[in-house]
């Protein structure tokens, strides 16, 4: 390392310090191959989890946590990418499983393949923006030629036989091999008690998913209401109430307490008394008004 004494037009004095090892930039067509060389690498990492035949993958995490699947969403999101290009994919595999929910290795393995082939246009010195309208235009022209050749499956609220096929070819990747049926069943319910059939629409904040510790996966089921996971107050309460009316407080359900602005102060085991039976009628009270409701 070399120094080199100067002054500004000030008359200031500063230091430049010069490295040995000089650090290249690569730019132009050098930086676009690199990049596509990561995209290719990721997605050659998830391509051998890809179709009925594919490998599953174990991830190890940091803490030492073990993940084994095949789910291309579930991949990407547990690899610790640092290539700003890798991230891009990891977001896209992403956007494809909270948009669609299937599909997540393919659309990466599709970006890796198109930017091969990007690639080698690039070597016939075709400019980047020319590439990518003409993979707009071919975007075009497949949905296009996909809307000769698709088939259109009627179903009804009566008949799911073909919504259980697709929850069940989506669920192909998911570790829920064991309860396959159930689950796609599951699915398909769920969602025809909350679609909206005339708007074609389904609002997934309507489904919640909640998980318990223990059990099977076997034990899992479709909750056609409302879960509110709450302990008992008391063990002698009831396990189970038939045609039960709940009641939701938005304000604390307990014996009123003084603030903690004011002292109260007991002198004597009498007014000790007196303000436990203030309390409890207080309370009592407060019971009989919603039983009441």
């Amino acid at each position: 390392m070399s120094a080199m004494y100067t002054t500004d037009e000030h008359g200031r004095p500063f230091i430049i310090v010069r490295e040995q090892e000089k650090k290249a930039r690569t730019t132009g067509i050098e930086a676009t191959k690199a990049h596509i060389m990561a995209a290719k690498t990721v997605a050659n990492i998830v391509r051998t989890s890809l179709g009925p035949r594919g490998l599953d993958k174990i991830l190890i995490s940091p803490d030492g946590d073990i993940t084994i699947s095949n789910d291309g969403a579930t991949i990407m999101s547990q690899m610790a990418i640092e290539n700003q290009i890798g991230k891009l994919l990891v977001e896209l595999s992403k956007s494809q499983d909270d948009e669609i929910g299937d599909g997540t290795t393919g659309i990466v393995v599709l970006a890796g393949a198109l930017l091969e082939q990007a690639e080698e246009l690039l070597d016939r010195g075709i400019h980047p923006i020319r590439i990518s309208d003409g993979f707009e235009q071919a975007c075009k022209l497949a949905v296009a030629h996909l809307d000769t050749v698709s088939d259109q499956v009627p179903w009804s609220t009566s008949n799911t036989k073909e919504l259980f096929k697709c929850a069940k070819t989506s669920l192909g990747s998911k570790i829920v091999t064991k309860c396959h049926d159930q689950f796609a069943q599951m699915a398909v319910d769920a969602i025809l008690a909350v679609a909206d059939l005339e708007r074609q629409d389904v609002d997934f904040e309507l489904i919640k998913v909640e998980g318990k510790v223990g059990g099977e996966l076997a034990d899992s089921a479709v909750v056609r209401g409302i879960i509110i996971d709450k302990d008992f107050s008391h063990p002698q309460m009831p396990k189970q109430v038939k045609d039960a009316k709940i009641a939701i407080l938005t304000c604390p359900f307990e014996p009123p307490k003084p603030k903690t602005k004011h002292k109260l102060d007991i002198t004597s085991v009498q007014e000790f008394e007196q303000l436990q039976t203030y309390e409890r009628e207080t309370f009592a009270k407060m019971v009989q008004q919603v039983k009441d409701c």
